[in-house]
């Protein structure tokens, strides 16, 4: 599929097509979060009875054995299937969604709903990385970021948008309409992907084993160290907002799909912002971005009994958290040398990694008696300590003498760091 072969039309219908699975993911990652104490009621209905804050950190291995399912699928699906044709590649996972989404709806225990979310992950991580390559070329060379970024949007219209409106339904009929919902949209982008994605070929004789040897690599584990540990700040937030809103801030139930809209165009802005300061002077905004998201994370644990400030704290945290993306795959990026394609996929699985340590650790915290607050405090200890593991990586590097040579641009890593993959420009 190339813009020669392709008219603009048609390459719209592919992007818009690519775009509405990026919209089901987002809702689907994300949804549970504003949903976990009408889950942990529903599912968990003895231990909500004798402790509602137990149930709900149990309730929060959900979050975490998603995020923990991208850690798994994103580098080993995108590696494996990299040599089939790409556009029948989209459509199996876009199924794949749509069936394991329809397997949370119907689960009739947390054990099994549990197990659907960690399958729904696996496919999570391919999905954008080989529907970023897919995009990067539908509109040619020249405006292949462009294509990417189409792609995206669905992604940020879902915390925008989807989100809320998912939370709401859910909260007002039942948390399995939501999914339900969800396992909809992935439908029609079954469908969409098998009419309007044309032939895309992959990459015969590409072999999983080559793009593994980027772990041999030190700095590429400092990289995904700092995504794993310091973006965990955001997801200790984010995991638990919805009880933190309806009983720390004493809130009625519909004020957290309020909050989730601010929440994501903290994302939103966040992103775009976050790489022009980091292509400014990446490894100072690396360091200052993780300080911000710990101070703000602060601010929200100290201030959260009133809704007022903690709909802005949680709107800063949720900024910093997004505006630090690209800066950690930009420095994923420059130093795994020749293995960018598996760097990118990687980027995805740092970051789920902190969305499966935030929402553990704050589920732990939450379940040791610590308050609904304390998750709040929990990221602001991640987003440190990912600072330390920054400033021991860049002491290393500086010692080594050894920098990298590749340089990718930060503000386009904006628009492609959640995607995975990164489009070259031609």
């Amino acid at each position: 599929m190339t813009s020669s072969t392709t008219s603009k039309g048609a390459a719209k219908r592919a992007l818009l097509s690519l775009a509405i699975g990026s919209f089901g993911i987002g809702m689907t990652e994300f949804v549970v979060m504003g949903l976990l104490p009408n889950i942990a009621r529903d599912l968990v209905p003895s231990a909500w009875a004798a402790s509602p804050d137990d149930a709900i950190a149990q309730a929060g291995w959900l979050v975490s054995l998603y995020a923990l399912g991208v850690v798994v699928g994103a580098p080993t699906i995108a590696g494996s299937v990299a040599r089939f044709p790409r556009h029948r590649v989209m459509i199996v996972l876009a199924a794949t969604l749509t069936f394991f989404t329809l397997l949370t709806v119907v689960a009739p225990t947390f054990e099994l709903v549990a197990a659907s979310r960690f399958l729904a992950g696996l496919p999570h991580g391919a999905y954008f990385g080989i529907g970023a390559l897919v995009a990067a070329d539908a509109l040619g060379p020249g405006n292949r970021a462009k294509g990417v970024a189409f792609v995206l949007t669905g992604l940020t219209i879902a915390n925008v948008v989807g989100v809320p409106l998912g939370t709401l339904l859910g909260q007002q009929v039942g948390w399995r309409a939501a999914f339900a919902v969800v396992a909809g949209i992935f439908l029609l982008a079954t469908v969409s992907i098998a009419f309007f994605v044309p032939a895309h070929p992959g990459m015969p004789g590409r072999r999983l084993r080559d793009e593994l040897r980027v772990f041999r690599l030190g700095q590429v584990w400092f990289a995904l160290g700092i995504g794993a540990i310091g973006f965990g700040g955001f997801f200790a937030m984010y995991s638990y907002i919805a009880p933190m809103i309806t009983d720390v801030a004493g809130q009625p139930e519909w004020v957290v799909s309020a909050v989730l809209v601010l929440v994501g165009i903290g994302m939103t802005v966040g992103n775009i912002v976050g790489g022009v300061l980091a292509d400014k002077d990446l490894r100072f905004w690396l360091h200052v971005g993780l300080i911000a998201l710990a101070v703000a994370s602060i601010g929200l644990a100290v201030t959260a009994g009133w809704i007022f400030s903690l709909a802005l704290f949680a709107f800063l945290v949720a900024f910093c958290g997004a505006a630090l993306s690209p800066a950690i795959q930009t420095r994923l990026m420059d130093v795994a040398e020749d293995n960018q394609s598996i760097a990118a996929a990687l980027n995805h699985s740092a970051l789920n990694m902190g969305n499966s340590l935030g929402a553990l650790l704050g589920g732990l915290v939450i379940a040791a008696g610590l308050g609904l607050v304390a998750p709040a405090w929990v990221g602001a200890a991640l987003a440190l300590a990912g600072l330390v593991v920054a400033v021991v990586a860049y002491r290393v590097e500086d010692r080594s003498g050894r920098h990298p040579a590749h340089r990718m641009p930060a503000a386009e890593a904006a628009t492609t760091a959640i995607t995975g993959s990164i489009p070259t420009q031609g």
